[in-house]
């Protein structure tokens, strides 16, 4: 079972994002603040987890979390900034949501820019040694699953339902037919780069 937090005694927010290597979608972010007495032994980096098994803790983390926020960059949002701070600016987005203000921060990944005044600390692969952030990664890939389930509704040739915007074979195909939509990042190899580029 992962240790809740890095620091204790502290409304410690434990942040991760989801979406980063993706052709299409927003990037997604969340922050959680767990409380002490909290105890799940399925919760993990969501990379290791099933869909339903993600699924299923998405609630029981937004019911028992002390506080919990999405943050989201869009594509454009991520063509003008690249993708780097999109990801950083959609976890401020996240903790600017938060309902309880944190008094310390940690982030999966070894990249991050001052939040206010705000201690933090980065930890490579961190969504796999605090529950905190693990819960994080849960929250911000169950919803950025959903929001991509729903608009493959609006470009089903996509399949974004199965592949949820990252770069798959079949994917990278049905932009060479199709062409971009406005989900897509313009500034990410859409294509195999052997061919031309819109």
């Amino acid at each position: 079972m992962l240790p809740i937090c890095f620091t204790s005694g502290i409304n410690e927010a434990g942040t991760d994002e989801a979406g980063r290597g993706c052709l299409a979608g927003p990037v997604f972010a969340a922050a959680v603040i767990l409380p002490e007495d909290f105890s799940n032994e399925y919760i993990n980096d969501s990379k290791k987890l099933t869909e339903r098994r993600r699924e299923l803790l998405r609630p029981i983390i937004e019911e028992q979390a002390l506080a919990w926020a999405v943050g989201i960059v869009n594509a454009q949002e991520i063509d003008k900034i690249n993708i780097l701070n999109a990801s950083i600016l959609a976890m401020h987005r996240a903790l600017d949501a938060l309902k309880v203000r944190p008094g310390a921060i940690i982030v999966d990944g070894n990249r991050f820019k001052p939040y206010g005044d705000i201690p933090y600390q980065t930890f490579v692969k961190g969504d796999g040694r605090f529950a905190n952030i693990a819960a994080a990664s849960i929250l911000a890939k169950t919803h950025r699953d959903e929001f991509m389930r729903k608009i493959h509704e609006e470009y089903p040739m996509y399949h974004w339902n199965e592949n949820k915007g990252y770069p798959t074979k079949a994917h990278r195909e049905a932009i060479e037919k199709y062409g971009p939509t406005p989900y897509h990042r313009m500034t990410f190899t859409l294509i195999d780069p052997q061919l031309k580029l819109f």
